[in-house]
């Protein structure tokens, strides 16, 4: 679940809402971008130190990520992205386990997709997208975790390659309606204690947001144009009629 979503802030835009340091400059982003998917280069949110002054309070940065993690001892950018992971797992997971630890971030979004199945008992069953975006037009901030790649046998002086991961949990409240999984929205006061690079995730950040967290969650249904990768564009967002044919895309 959650393998494709929406996001149109431009960074420097959203640097200055979370009062952070924008690191994304001279790296291509797909920004607006309304059909987001695995191995694209996403906007994450970590806190570091300086290297300059590591004993100075962590600073918020804005980083251009490749979606979908790679482990450390990952050898080759081949193999299935790791585009997502259980928040109930991951300590134990060894793709993970290391990333929880000190490697946590956020990951902006203005709405995600679903695919509902509309007559599950059918034997050809339809799939309707779904765009799941907050009410009020806000953003939303998803854990993820991240970690820093090299290929085999690269030394220090490679460049190295930022992946990150959306984290899921058990879907709350309407959002069950949907899909059993969602990914794991974090509430403003809860940002730091995510990111702190300096101590382990609290285990109660990993449990599924507070029911009216997903209650103020449009679930709005969408074109199926959305269902191909290369379309993009605002028209994907748009509200249909469920089971309606694709209408004219609007492409940026």
């Amino acid at each position: 679940m959650c393998g494709r979503y929406a996001v149109t802030t431009d960074p420097a835009l959203l640097a200055g809402e979370i009062d952070a340091v924008d690191e994304t400059a001279g790296v291509e982003l797909d920004v607006p971008g309304y059909n987001v998917a695995p191995t694209t280069t996403i906007v994450t949110v970590v806190a570091r130190h300086s290297h300059e002054q590591p004993d100075d309070e962590p600073t918020r940065r804005l980083r251009a990520m490749r979606w979908g993690l790679l482990p450390h001892w990952q050898k080759t950018l081949s193999g299935p992205p790791l585009f997502n992971a259980r928040a109930e797992s991951v300590a134990e997971k060894p793709a993970f386990r290391t990333a929880i630890k000190n490697k946590r971030c956020l990951i902006p979004m203005d709405g995600w997709y679903e695919w509902q199945v509309l007559d599950p008992d059918a034997t050809k069953p339809r799939k309707q997208p779904m765009y799941l975006t907050p009410q009020d037009g806000t953003r939303m901030y998803i854990a993820g975790l991240w970690s820093v790649w090299r290929p085999a046998g690269a030394g220090l002086e490679a460049p190295p390659v930022l992946s990150a991961t959306v984290l899921t949990t058990d879907s709350v409240g309407p959002l069950r309606a949907v899909h059993d999984r969602m990914p794991l929205v974090l509430t403003p006061e809860l940002f730091d204690q995510w990111l702190d690079p300096d101590g382990a995730a609290d285990p109660a950040l990993l449990l599924p947001p507070a029911l009216e967290v997903a209650e103020r969650i449009e679930i709005r249904p969408v074109s199926t144009l959305v269902n191909t990768v290369k379309n993009d564009g605002p028209a994907l967002i748009e509200r249909t009629e469920p089971g309606s044919e694709p209408g004219q895309l609007s492409l940026l």
